[in-house]
């Protein structure tokens, strides 16, 4: 049986895919260096390391959309986008897991 198939993503410039690909990128290495999630040090000091550059990417993305005059932020096509590419999983790993009762 194969699994169900994705809704399209929307139409997206391509400053407004560069920032949902860097935003994603950021809260992936976030999940990474979760103190409540991280399981090795080494594991999310190299996390921490690429913070900077996935930082970096997102600042130009967005620099990039206010040079073409893109001023606002279409935050529900962009959620839309997000959710497609399983944004509210990724961004899952940077809360705090549920607590173990004890």
């Amino acid at each position: 049986m194969l699994p169900p198939e994705l809704p399209p993503l929307p139409a997206l410039t391509r400053a407004e895919a560069e920032f949902i690909d860097s935003y994603l990128e950021v809260v992936d290495l976030l999940g990474r260096i979760n103190p409540a999630r991280a399981t090795h040090t080494y594991g999310a000091l190299r996390a921490a390391q690429a913070l900077l550059g996935g930082a970096a990417a997102l600042k130009d993305a967005l620099t990039l959309m206010h040079v073409r005059g893109e001023s606002e932020v279409h935050a529900a096509t962009l959620a839309a986008a997000l959710r497609v590419l399983d944004g509210e999983r990724r961004a899952g790993r940077v809360t705090m897991p549920p607590a173990s009762p004890s």
